[in-house]
């Protein structure tokens, strides 16, 4: 994956992409839903995030208490610790990663704590979840992270000027 030709590529589509918003609000909540739940499907079984993992090296998630509390467990450290050492609080408040990339992402891209990763890693990059009208603006920023969500961004606006 060349991620500074997606990076380019995804900056100069980024406009574009946020005039499909509203077009994607029009739709009905079910039928958005099950557009990107296709289109989801679709990308990733031709997409092996194993070869970009841009949403590790850029990004963090959010830390959930639980996720906190099962990642302590697993570096056998107290949550005040796994905190101090891996976490900040952001401006709204919720505990993120202090740096980028992520410090659990491995050479070959794999993760150390896949089977414990937090839940926003599990359900990273969102295109496959219910409500989706509720978390457009979130998807829009994702485009800017993920080559498959850029991809279905592409491929809906292509849809559109039918």
């Amino acid at each position: 994956m060349d991620l500074e030709n997606f990076r380019l590529q995804s900056s100069s589509e980024f406009s574009k992409n946020k005039k499909l918003l509203p077009k994607l609000k029009k739709m009905k909540a079910k039928a958005l839903d099950n557009a990107f739940e296709e289109a989801h499907d679709a990308k990733f079984r031709n997409i092996d995030c194993l070869t970009c993992a841009n949403c590790c090296k850029t990004t963090s998630p959010i830390f959930l208490q639980t996720d906190i509390e099962r990642l302590s467990k697993v570096f056998n450290m107290k949550t005040s610790v796994f905190i101090d050492t891996y976490l900040k609080l952001d401006e709204e408040g919720d505990y993120v990663l202090q740096s980028s990339p992520c410090p659990f992402l491995n050479q070959d891209n794999t993760c150390l704590v896949y089977e414990e990763r937090p839940k926003a890693c599990r359900e990273y990059p969102h295109t496959n979840r219910k409500n989706m009208h509720g978390i457009l603006n979130l998807t829009l920023r994702n485009t800017l992270v993920c080559p498959a969500v850029f991809e279905i961004f592409q491929d809906f606006a292509k849809d559109f000027r039918k």
